[in-house]
């Protein structure tokens, strides 16, 4: 535990962020499994509307720093792959 008051200023404010990440990556998980089991159960319109949310959170992602773009990019690709296996 450190002694400086900003150094333990900064271990609050590190937790609050780890918190607010981890939720916001949960989120993206949650979306991305929406959209493959969609997929699994051929419902073109679910994996649709499913697709456009995991995309909405993964390119969020981006700019909060959480993933990297190409991380982003691969993700976006596999899943619009899986969407239009779907017929």
């Amino acid at each position: 535990m450190p002694n400086i008051k900003s150094q333990k200023k900064r271990v609050i404010t590190n937790d609050k962020k780890r918190l607010a990440n981890a939720s916001q990556k949960t989120k993206i998980k949650t979306a991305i499994k929406a959209v493959l089991s969609a997929v699994e159960a051929n419902d073109k319109d679910a994996a649709t509307k499913a697709y456009a949310e995991a995309s909405k959170q993964l390119d969020r992602s981006i700019t909060s720093n959480i993933h990297h773009k190409n991380y982003v990019s691969r993700q976006k690709a596999r899943l619009a792959k899986a969407v239009n296996a779907v017929k």
